[in-house]
């Protein structure tokens, strides 16, 4: 039986393509809802799930850190997928033909210069994949959509131009979730280590529990705090390092942060992609 993979989204979603590059054995199952594609590993539906937490023009995904912490799954790897941005049409349309594009509001913005160039209107859609597939449904002249080449692939589209976005760099990176940890030192590239963390109530809290990492030279690749509970009181911290935990280095600042913390919850230890550097 075939193992299948979690994201959220339509079919021909930059998630989507993100399953398809990093584990192409499996089938991809889409879900409604983040919540939704981490119910399905939860229940057995699927094996993993791919979430994304982060892109490079636009900041951390809402909610994700919300969710990481009470999910019960655990990080088993990750992918940064490079978000190229497609004009998609109806077969036999001319580029020249495109009165209006369809997209999600983010992509629509990062298309501003060719929209602009070519006279193109921007038309909000709920999503990429869902507004490429609304043009293969529609048959509006002059309408088109902005998503994956993977969604024109699914909607019966044609490329009209590819690679259109204005930043040349723009990538997202994605979280691959599991019912159980895997510790194992895997691949060529290294190991990361993710946590949560909550600090005592005590001065100067989070630089004594961050002087560990530093005096131990381990390198702490993203920290960020969220409130807990609606209050402005109550913060938690997430936090990516290069290591694994059982290196000295990554133990001894592992054990300064647990000195000065309340709490603290790894979320995963897996290999480090290589589009990482």
């Amino acid at each position: 039986m075939t193992k299948r993979i979690a994201f959220q989204g339509e079919p021909g979603a930059y998630s989507h393509q993100a399953c398809r590059e990093t584990h192409p054995e499996m089938e991809a199952m889409p879900c409604r809802t983040f919540e939704d594609a981490i119910e399905a590993v939860r229940n057995h539906s699927a094996e993993l799930a791919m979430l994304p937490v982060e892109n490079s023009t636009f900041g951390r995904v809402a909610d994700i850190h919300h969710l990481l912490p009470d999910s019960g799954l655990h990080i088993v790897g990750e992918a940064f997928v490079r978000v190229h941005i497609n004009l998609l049409a109806l077969p036999g349309t001319a580029l020249e033909d495109v009165t209006h594009a369809m997209s999600h509001t983010m992509l629509l913005g990062q298309c501003r210069d060719f929209l602009g160039r070519h006279g193109i209107h921007r038309v909000t859609g709920a999503d990429t994949a869902g507004s490429a597939r609304h043009v293969a449904e529609a048959h509006q002249p002059g309408l088109a959509a902005l998503a994956s080449e993977l969604a024109g692939e699914i909607y019966g589209l044609d490329v009209l131009a590819r690679h259109i976005e204005d930043e040349g760099n723009n990538t997202t990176r994605f979280l691959v979730m599991s019912r159980e940890p895997d510790y194992s030192r895997r691949g060529d590239d290294g190991m990361m280590t993710s946590f949560v963390f909550e600090v005592r109530n005590i001065p100067a809290a989070l630089y004594k529990a961050m002087g560990g990492f530093a005096t131990n030279g381990v390198n702490m690749t993203k920290l960020e705090s969220y409130m807990l509970g609606g209050t402005f009181t109550a913060t938690q911290f997430y936090a990516d390092i290069e290591g694994h935990p059982d290196d000295p280095a990554v133990k001894r600042a592992l054990d300064e942060l647990d000195y000065f913390t309340s709490e603290i919850n790894i979320l995963g230890v897996y290999p480090a992609d290589p589009r990482r550097h």
